[in-house]
């Protein structure tokens, strides 16, 4: 006698385990591509917003967690688009508030952080996809539906001005903004 094909996991149970096993690793990735902890908050919420209003019941967790990863990163790159003339005079109008870091690892880590933010949303998108997901040039560019070669020129790009702030910092020169 043959047992009766067990049914597909539902969205709802998916969504719980994605959430409760994978939960701080996409935070984390939202946290590299925004460069802020709130905003990585709300960039996951609105990513499983987004992908398990569209999915169905039948998906692994796997996929689905690249589904969210997906939502994360075009949802970020949309919002620096509409964005993007605000961040070029919202230094303007506020001055950020600095907690000196206790300890050089931390100091080092929130320079990169600040480093991070002045990229556009495509040259950060590009460094994290290559350097924190590991992905091949050809693979971010499938990613982002761009050539190969402009995802070589955002890499290119970022590379230098990352290269220019963190020497200047560490010479105590000027930084060339």
């Amino acid at each position: 006698m043959e047992s009766a094909p067990s049914p597909a996991p539902r969205w709802e149970d998916i969504v719980t385990r994605l959430v409760a096993e994978r939960g701080e690793a996409l935070t984390r990735y939202a946290y590299l591509i925004s460069g802020s902890r709130d905003d990585a908050a709300d960039l996951v919420q609105d990513a499983l917003v987004k992908t398990f209003g569209r999915l169905r019941n039948g998906h692994s967790i796997a996929s689905a967690e690249a589904y969210v990863r997906r939502a994360i990163l075009n949802t970020h790159l949309d919002s620096g688009r509409r964005s993007s003339r605000w961040r070029k005079i919202a230094h303007l109008t506020a001055a950020p508030e600095v907690d000196e870091p206790r300890d050089a690892e931390t100091h080092a880590r929130l320079d990169l952080m600040a480093e991070l933010q002045r990229l556009t949303p495509r040259e950060r998108a590009c460094i994290v996809l290559r350097y924190y997901e590991d992905l091949k040039v050809d693979d971010i560019a499938e990613t982002l539906e761009i050539s190969a070669g402009a995802v070589k020129r955002y890499l290119s790009d970022a590379l230098g001005k990352l290269a220019i702030e963190l020497e200047d910092d560490e010479t105590g020169g000027p930084r060339g903004h």
